[in-house]
């Protein structure tokens, strides 16, 4: 990374009651804005590290102006995840991430935005295109780890994702009125009850329908001229960002400008990554981040 020194600042909008947080990494205030989201039992320091570290703060000083969100209730967004948490997915995609996306308009104007997101975070930047018209122009897209269903198996698969997610996060849902994730050392942050249950019907559907109203997000996407997409896992991800997991959804999109590209030694990187440390790793600055600022490039 340049040594160059990063601006950091919390950024607060609103979506009702809701107050949402942005945290900020620029050199160049007039840099071209990278928007990022997180997955599922996670919050925006999946991007960053508080000594400085991870994917947006070496953006930022590759000339990016970038924001990463805590999704509703986790990080520094509030009111934090309880019982009394009735919301979902639905509200995310409907509430939440206009609020973002105009913020970031608001200070940036009309540029061009760059959305990247890691594992569920993804799956629901392509439904909010789905379904919705963004307050922004998107210039490109692009997901670490990034799956809609879980098809493979493995026993690895059986103990993570049916015994833990499915089962055991079930109970403690059951029991404590939402997913305290944080708790149980089972993810970074918690979950509401809704975005559990919301989650877990679109990771067994094989159709990528409404949990409400049976919109049909697959047939949305395949409908659309999507922003150039590129889909980046782990050859060591063999659970919850699965190459053929990640390459069926993107083959689900139908889309055009569309590329895929698994991180390992034998395409030619450092290590063979996985799911978290696609991101977090100390090397992925030298290995498979430059390919980010290049692909970037193409799409001002």
């Amino acid at each position: 990374m340049e040594n160059t020194e990063i601006t950091q600042e919390s950024i607060f909008t609103n979506a009702g009651e809701h107050r949402l947080h942005l945290r900020r990494f620029y050199t160049n205030p007039k840099g071209q804005p990278v928007w990022m989201v997180h997955g599922s039992i996670e919050n925006g320091h999946i991007f960053y590290s508080n000594s400085g570290k991870g994917l947006a703060p070496f953006l930022a000083a590759q000339g990016y102006d970038v924001f990463v969100a805590d999704l509703r209730g986790r990080g520094k967004s509030t009111p934090p995840i309880d019982s009394s948490s009735k919301w979902g997915l639905k509200e995310n995609l409907k509430e939440d991430f206009p609020a973002y996306i105009e913020k970031i308009r608001e200070l940036k104007g009309n540029q061009p935005q760059h959305w990247m997101a890691h594992s569920w975070g993804g799956v629901m930047q392509l439904a909010f295109l789905a379904r919705y018209t963004s307050p922004a122009e998107v210039a490109s897209l692009t997901f670490f780890g990034t799956k809609r269903r879980i098809g493979i198996f493995s026993l690895t698969k059986f103990l993570k994702v049916d015994l833990v997610w499915n089962h055991f996060s079930k109970l403690l849902v059951k029991k404590y009125g939402y997913l305290p994730a944080k708790k149980f050392n089972i993810g970074s942050d918690n979950e509401s009850r809704r975005s559990h249950s919301e989650t877990h019907h679109w990771v067994v559907a094989k159709k990528w329908l409404d949990w409400h109203d049976n919109f049909d997000y697959g047939k949305a996407l395949q409908e659309k001229e999507l922003p150039p997409a590129l889909y980046l896992t782990g050859a060591n991800d063999k659970e919850l960002g699965n190459p053929a997991d990640v390459r069926e959804l993107m083959l689900e999109t139908k889309s055009a400008n569309a590329k895929m590209q698994v991180v390992g030694k034998k395409e030619g990187y450092l290590h063979d990554y996985d799911h978290i440390n696609l991101l977090t790793h100390p090397d992925a600055p030298k290995d498979h981040f430059r390919e980010i600022i290049e692909w970037l490039k193409k799409f001002r």
